[in-house]
């Protein structure tokens, strides 16, 4: 079948995409920007030429949904604002979802699959995240295409927000805080069912126009799941209840302990507070799946983790993070009203091996110079309400455009011509680029075959954003230096 899938570059999104691949569908993915669909992490069989297309659209954009096939017959929509921080997302979500619809009018679309949130309450008692998912559900089932709304808790998976959350705060805390609404039920569901089932209702009409749970095999508390967790991982853990704190403080208590954003913390505290059992499942009938256990669900995880076989994380959304997403289309670093500390070193290596350490860089490999340089400014940073250096990156070695790193995200990744352009996520009185190039040495003074140009840029705001180059700009002599000679003189062993 043809296929649309919207929210392809999400934490699901790219979890199905190879599952539909695999299964024969021909897929044709809706992105904002091409060029950061991470084609290259398909397999050969999965990128089967022809299966695949890749076409642009802002789902907020009506009129830039025109490339959609006349032709889809299946239409995955997989988009939220969650972790967006804007103020108006319930607005942003309802115009998305509409100009979904109105793109599909006319088209062969036979179903249209959802996937939202457990929801056990009153539409004018939920959280505005909570609302936000129910009011979705509401535009689509309204259409004259017939919808299928799966609705899910926590998804337990590598890379998944509630996941990586739970792990920062079991790994990292051996006592944890447990306000009251941590006794709240919750029916958490690993990512290889939620795929399981947005797979195994293409074409079943008994779906159709219907809404329906998919959950775990049992419901817990959230403080079962923590517990569970340090279980799973064998650590001795501790919880205290704090019968007082308040959503707002349980926030920003998530926010400093964990890697999520301030929007993302205060969504998904607003979800905690209520009732996320599956009170209904009806779609076992429906579709039939060996369900998995929240522990095994978390050893799953773990295995892929230590596999390298991560296939996406939520941190790589762009709404993680600050970044105009056009600017993945203005590849160029400004050179003009700009200031740059430019550092040039030639070499003899080869430079596949100078390469190999550009792209590692961030993450437990960390920066090459003055590592606690780095974990201040990323302290100082999570203070003022940025990233901090808590997102990591989702492979050791791969980075692809779109990516997040560390408080960067990645613009261009280039291994062919060994070119890597990150911009800087974290609060700043400008935007900041940092770029890396190898290219050969073309200077007959300096008898070396290649050089590395590392170059840092600074676009300020006003006076204060000059104020702060100055202010940075001592240290960047130390800091600089090191880096681009460890990179070039850095040596890995053998595996």
């Amino acid at each position: 079948m043809k296929v649309l899938l919207t929210g392809a570059n999400g934490y699901i999104g790219m979890r199905l995409l190879p599952v539909l691949l695999d299964q024969g569908h021909h897929v044709v993915c809706l992105v904002r920007d091409a060029r950061r669909f991470p084609t290259a992490q398909l397999s050969t069989r999965e990128n089967e030429p022809g299966r695949l297309e890749v076409i642009e659209g802002d789902l907020l954009d009506r009129n830039s949904l025109t490339d959609i096939p006349n032709d889809i017959e299946i239409a995955y929509y997989l988009v939220h604002s969650m972790g967006s921080g804007a103020k108006n997302f319930y607005d942003l979500e309802d115009l998305s979802a509409r100009n979904f619809l109105c793109a599909l009018e006319g088209s062969a679309v036979q179903q249209i699959i959802y996937l939202s949130g457990i929801v056990n309450h009153p539409k004018e008692s939920l959280s505005p995240h909570l609302a936000s998912r129910l009011n979705v559900e509401e535009i689509m089932l309204s259409g004259a295409i017939p919808a299928t709304v799966l609705r899910a808790a926590i998804i337990v998976g590598a890379g998944s927000a509630s996941f990586e959350i739970i792990r920062d705060l079991v790994e990292k805390l051996p006592v944890m805080i447990a306000p009251k609404w941590l006794r709240n039920p919750c029916q958490p569901i690993a990512v290889r069912n939620v795929i399981d089932y947005l797979t195994g209702v293409i074409g079943k009409e008994e779906t159709f126009h219907g809404t329906f749970n998919i959950a775990g095999p049992k419901a817990y508390s959230y403080q079962d799941l923590l517990m569970q967790f340090a279980e799973v991982r064998g650590l001795g853990r501790f919880l205290l209840p704090v019968p007082l704190i308040t959503p707002k403080l349980s926030s920003y208590w998530l926010y400093f302990m964990t890697n999520a954003s301030y929007p993302l913390a205060r969504s998904l505290v607003d979800s905690l507070t209520y009732d996320m059992s599956s009170s209904e499942d009806r779609i076992r009938d429906i579709v039939p799946l060996d369900l998995i256990s929240y522990p095994d669900a978390v050893k799953r995880a773990f295995s892929m983790i230590e596999q390298n076989q991560v296939k996406s994380s939520w941190i790589d959304s762009l709404s993680s993070g600050r970044m105009d997403v056009h600017l993945l289309r203005r590849i160029e670093v400004p050179r003009h009203g700009v200031y740059t500390d430019q550092r040039i070193l030639p070499f003899d290596r080869d430079p596949e091996e100078v390469a190999e350490n550009i792209w590692r860089i961030g993450g437990k490999e960390g920066w090459y110079s003055m590592d606690w340089a780095w974990k201040l400014r990323g302290m100082m940073d999570r203070l003022i309400g940025g990233s901090g250096l808590r997102r990591g990156r989702r492979h050791p070695s791969e980075l692809n455009p779109g990516d997040a790193l560390d408080f960067w995200r990645v613009l261009v990744s280039d291994r062919d011509n060994r070119r890597l352009i990150l911009y800087a996520e974290m609060k700043l009185p400008g935007d900041a680029w940092l770029e890396f190039q190898i290219e050969p040495n073309r200077n007959a003074s300096i008898d070396k075959a290649w050089r590395l140009i590392q170059t840092a840029t600074f676009r300020p705001r006003g006076l204060l954003g000059r104020l702060y180059w100055l202010a940075v700009l001592p240290f960047h002599h130390f800091v600089f230096t090191q880096m681009v000679n460890e990179i070039v003189n850095r040596k890995r062993e053998e595996t």
